[in-house]
């Protein structure tokens, strides 16, 4: 009987990079006492003439408030990541992290001045609506397309309405709607 060699593969190369940088950014914001999140990964209102201001439009999912945060978001991420980049390819899911970034970042430099936002939480929402539509052929909607975008994205609104925390219910809002966007547009591709 022959034995085959199991190896270890690194099977999901943007995701698993997008989960390093992620840990790394806690592990210097927790060693930094918060200045690297608050200089280079979070997004808050900063005077666009600076090129951070900028920067931080992207890198500010990477960085999370705290350990809890981050196991938070990476277990979604490790979860559907994945999968999706298996389906869609490593640039898909590249530029489906990039436009969630700049689209939660800008929405909350526009709508929310006074709020700071850090965390993968749209890019986990992006990927959780880009998930449910998979499987979305010409011409039709999946019934379980709607029910994930009446959960999540209902369950979001609701919280963002009625409960006062720290959770950012409006980048989840918008990852999601970012998430469906590409997930139509590049399921229309294919």
């Amino acid at each position: 009987m022959k034995k085959t060699k199991l190896k270890i593969v690194f099977n999901s190369p943007v995701v698993l990079s997008f989960v390093l940088i992620c840990f790394v950014a806690t592990l210097l914001n927790y060693v930094t006492g918060g200045v690297s999140n608050a200089l280079l990964f979070m997004t808050y209102h900063s005077p666009l003439t600076n090129p951070l201001t900028w920067l931080r439009f992207f890198t500010h999912v990477f960085g999370h408030s705290g350990w809890d945060h981050l196991i938070g978001n990476m277990t979604y991420l490790l979860l559907l990541g994945p999968m999706l980049e298996e389906k869609y390819g490593s640039r898909n899911i590249l530029e489906v992290i990039g436009i969630t970034a700049l689209a939660t970042g800008a929405v909350n430099y526009i709508l929310f001045p006074n709020v700071a936002l850090c965390g993968a939480s749209g890019v986990v929402f992006a990927l959780i609506l880009l998930s449910s539509i998979v499987g979305v052929k010409q011409g039709e909607i999946p019934v379980t397309f709607i029910l994930v975008a009446v959960i999540f994205l209902g369950q979001q609104v609701y919280e963002g309405i009625t409960v006062q925390d720290n959770i950012s219910n409006m980048a989840h809002i918008v990852g999601g709607i970012v998430g469906s966007v590409c997930g139509y547009v590049l399921n229309k591709k294919s």
